[in-house]
């Protein structure tokens, strides 16, 4: 059993991945948009968004074809700065994070990034190909980030289960590379 986080800005698709790929009913904490987070969430770029995560979302994907069989429990974060304090909590004991990225609004993914970086905990980015969205090849969007070249870029598209699941095995790979996580 692996504890894996999908951390990312507000309106990445961090729901929407738990979703796609959970083999169970994800575990969501999503509420409605008030007049009370207008001046808190920037809506710019994600306009038609009426919800977002409050606490965690979880999923869980068990892998027994996989060449080694495996357990994923997911855990997304909410994506606005203010619940960064939940993030340790749910950080510990993880193997690793997927940072996931809205290249619309990369400035969203910076402090995902950092609180990775500062942890020690390893991660991946992993691009979220919207709909309409420009493709940047996923050397751009490490530049853009300046990420170390020993953090894998990949792309998907967090709606579909089998993008997903290639995301997180490339994280339990990257991960296992890395060595211990730190807690």
């Amino acid at each position: 059993m692996l504890k894996i986080v999908i951390a990312g800005g507000f309106g990445v698709g961090k729901t929407t991945a738990v979703g796609a790929v959970s083999e169970i009913a994800p575990l969501s904490t999503e509420e409605y948009l008030t007049e009370a987070s207008v001046s808190l969430d920037s809506l710019d770029g994600v306009e038609a968004k009426e919800t977002t995560t409050v606490a965690f979302d979880f999923g869980r994907l068990s892998l027994f074809d996989a060449p080694v069989p495996m357990e994923l429990f997911l855990f997304g974060t909410p994506g606005q700065d203010r619940f960064v304090d939940l993030w340790y909590d749910l950080a510990h004991g993880a193997v690793g994070a997927v940072v996931l990225v809205d290249t619309r609004r990369l400035t969203s993914s910076f402090t995902a990034v950092t609180f990775f970086e500062d942890i020690g905990l390893p991660f991946i980015v992993a691009v979220n190909e919207f709909d309409g969205a420009h493709r940047y090849h996923p050397e751009e969007v490490r530049a853009a980030l300046e990420l170390p070249t020993h953090v894998p870029v990949v792309t998907c598209d967090a709606r579909k289960a089998d993008h997903v699941a290639g995301v997180l095995l490339t994280l339990v790979g990257h991960a296992a590379q890395s060595g211990p996580a730190a807690s």
